[in-house]
Parts: C-alpha cells; sequence; structure tokens
C-alpha cells in the first residue's frame, strides 16, 4: 500500500508541474508492484485525468494558461492520443515497456543536458 501512496504523490507533484507523472507512475506500477506494462499505462490515463483538472485549475486561477493556439493543440492532441492508444493495446508489451524506456531516457538525457548548459553558462562564463 505505500508504494501506491508514494507513486500517487510523487506523479501528482510531476503532473502538476506540467511534465507528466507517467514518468513517475508507470515504472513504479510495473517495476515494484509487478503491473503489466498497458495495465500501467491504463491506469496511468485514468490517474491522468483528475490530476490535470486540478492542476488546470490551479493554473487558470494563476493566469498560466496561454490561450493562443490552444484549439489546435487540444484537436490534434485528441487525435494523437487516439493513434497512440490503438497502438498500444495491439503492440506487444515487451516493446511497449521498451519504448517506454527509450523516451525516459531521451527525455532524462535532453533534461540533464540543458541543466548542465544552463550552469555551464552561469558558472564558466564568469
Amino acid at each position: 500500500m505505500i508504494w501506491y501512496i508514494a507513486a500517487g504523490l510523487a506523479a501528482g507533484v510531476v503532473s502538476g508541474m506540467g511534465i507528466g507523472g507517467g514518468a513517475i507512475l508507470i515504472p513504479v506500477l510495473t517495476l515494484f508492484l509487478g503491473m503489466g506494462q498497458q495495465e500501467a499505462q491504463h491506469i496511468n490515463l485514468l490517474y491522468f485525468i483528475p490530476t490535470a483538472i486540478f492542476a488546470l485549475r490551479i493554473h487558470k486561477k494563476n493566469n498560466k494558461i496561454e490561450k493562443k493556439g490552444l484549439l489546435p493543440l487540444i484537436l490534434w492532441g485528441m487525435l494523437g492520443a487516439t493513434c497512440g492508444a490503438l497502438i498500444a493495446v495491439k503492440i506487444d508489451a515487451n516493446w511497449l515497456r521498451k519504448a517506454f524506456a527509450i523516451f525516459l531516457l531521451c527525455m532524462a538525457t535532453y533534461e540533464f543536458w540543458k541543466g548542465f548548459s544552463k550552469w555551464k553558462l552561469q558558472h564558466l562564463n564568469k
């Protein structure tokens, strides 16, 4: 039970920042709780709805939502989500797990590089 609480809390914090709680939630569900990749992704999708609603309310209250281009993003996002869901239920869970791991690795590398570049600009150009 503690893993569910910790995963939900950590993923919620990350979701509230707009990063995506699935990066935490899916690995915890699959690695620590023994859930299959597709089941973990299904739970992540259901988990996303209420957390996104709460985060959206806070960001709207603080006037942090850029409305320009919102409609095309939503429409194309819905199309992409539909295509992704259709692919995810047809693909083998092992391939899905590997693709997700590669995605997380790429994102981590990008974020590390971005942070390192910013640090380098601040500390080495003095």
